[in-house]
């Protein structure tokens, strides 16, 4: 099952820029996700913490590709139109002012970007099949309790989802991304739901199934999320090389 993974542990050099990015990325997240939950003038926090979030993202972005950075403002836009429809019209989960924050869109280029970040780092590189161990081991385990008579409440539906993660972790086109996403999406949803950010309805409105607060395999999003962004980058960025090139030419 892990013979994808084990392929790739050699030691490759480690770039700083990808644990900053990585760091920074996980600070934000606390910081930004406690602030916004305990604000007592939340609307000015979160107009704050916009301006700072696309700050941020696009200082973060000033050191990637061109083709990097198509990729994350693709999955900017496609993340914000799943927020809209996920929790603003199905509401599947909803922030505690029963709006999308405006921080919101930059900070899922922050965390996409993130997951790409530990997906190409020497570390992630050189423990992939160790790192993926892990992930399956710590994944299944938290699954398998939320469908538990232990658990607080059934999560049916975060099960469901970390089926799908495995199969986009095993079968998918960027593994090691899928990796960094586990790590950086949990983390964002246990912040998020510990802080009362927001919170997942009791029932998946589009399912019928319970979901626990969060669900379990919430990062199986991160990995759709992906797919349209490396789907629709690379049409993109080719297209804009020619028009560069095409200028050239012509003058």
């Amino acid at each position: 099952m892990f013979h994808n993974f084990s392929n790739l542990n050699v030691i490759i050099p480690h770039q700083s820029r990808d644990y900053k990015i990585a760091s920074f990325t996980f600070l934000c997240v606390t910081v930004f996700l406690t602030y916004d939950g305990q604000a007592t003038t939340p609307l000015f926090a979160q107009t704050i913490l916009a301006i700072l979030a696309w700050t941020f993202l696009i200082i973060m972005l000033k050191g990637e590709t061109g083709l990097v950075r198509i990729q994350v403002l693709i999955a900017v836009v496609f993340a914000t139109i799943g927020e809209n429809f996920a929790s603003l019209y199905m509401e599947g989960y909803i922030y505690r002012l029963h709006n999308l924050p405006l921080y919101i869109p930059a900070g899922h280029g922050m965390v996409y970007l993130t997951a790409v970040a530990l997906g190409r780092s020497g570390f992630f590189q050189q423990y992939a099949s160790k790192i993926a161990t892990f992930v399956v081991i710590i994944g299944s385990s938290w699954a398998l309790f939320g469908i538990s008579s232990y658990a607080e409440r059934q999560d049916v539906y975060g099960a469901v989802l970390f089926i799908v993660f495995l199969g986009c972790l095993f079968k998918g086109r960027s593994p090691m991304v899928y990796l960094g996403a586990f790590f950086i999406t949990s983390w964002l949803e246990i912040v998020g739901t510990y802080g009362n950010t927001w919170a997942w309805a009791v029932i998946d409105p589009a399912t019928g199934v319970s979901q626990g607060n969060p669900p379990s395999g919430v990062a199986a999003w991160y990995c759709l999320v992906d797919a349209v962004a490396i789907a629709g980058a690379q049409p993109l960025w080719n297209k804009w090389k020619d028009c560069v090139s095409w200028g050239q030419i012509e003058s």
